[in-house]
């Protein structure tokens, strides 16, 4: 599986598994709605620069797929950067 192959743990329960997609489902929902900005976004920031670095061999196979993780880690960086400014449509917001 993905947690095998790419991230070398393999062997994890159902259980876990899904307690990991639950969490990361709320982190999600937390980072889309706009709440605890530094760490909602932090933690979407080091999840994906997680999944980017672990893929590390498709881009020696030039797997253009995988390529598009780059753009995407940049926006998260930028995200995570200008998280205070982000405020269109966040709780609390006058916009």
């Amino acid at each position: 599986g993905v947690f095998g192959n790419f991230y070398g743990l393999g062997g994890m329960t159902s259980t876990f598994l899904l307690v990991v997609g639950a969490l990361q489902l709320l982190i999600l929902l937390g980072f889309a709605l706009g709440y605890f900005k530094r760490w909602t976004y932090g933690a979407v920031l080091a999840m994906h620069t997680v999944s980017t670095l672990a893929s590390w061999k498709m881009y020696l196979a030039w797997n253009l797929l995988f390529f598009a993780a780059w753009p995407m880690l940049a926006a998260c960086i930028a995200l995570y950067l200008l998280r205070d400014h982000d405020t269109l449509f966040s709780p609390g917001s006058r916009h």
